[in-house]
């Protein structure tokens, strides 16, 4: 079974995706927009494109774990794919994935514009990972 990983953010929302056994994420790639509605259009394709039977999306909490605005507004992302999709989604404690992605992002000397490109899409594959090696 393919799942879809997300990290969704204000401006950019990272894409990522299991293997069929549901072993690895991949990165996959950013959404460029603003607009949740069309965010969840543009995630209703990747979908489709993938075989996804499965959505799970990173729920940024503060590092003390309580929930702020960002967990509102992607709890507010997540209904509105609901309303676009019958699939099961989940929610993964995204804290640090974007800090894990930036040290891969150093590591492998990945800098200016092209960072802000791919470091959405990192912390997908993160977050989507970490789900990955806790479930299965």
């Amino acid at each position: 079974m393919r799942i879809l990983g997300i990290d969704y953010g204000e401006v950019r929302t990272g894409i990522a995706v299991s293997d069929l056994m549901g072993w690895t994420a991949q990165a996959v790639g950013t959404i460029h927009e603003r607009d949740p509605e069309k965010v969840a259009q543009a995630v209703i394709e990747h979908i489709k494109n993938l075989s996804a039977e499965k959505i799970v999306i990173g729920l940024p909490k503060n590092m003390d774990g309580s929930e702020g605005f960002r967990t509102e507004a992607t709890y507010k992302f997540a209904d509105i794919l609901k309303t676009l999709t019958p699939l099961p989604i989940e929610f993964w404690d995204e804290r640090l994935s974007t800090v894990a992605a930036t040290r891969t992002l150093n590591e492998t000397n990945v800098r200016g514009k092209k960072r802000k490109n791919v470091i959405d899409t990192v912390a997908a594959t993160y977050i989507l990972q970490g789900y990955l090696d806790k479930k299965f």
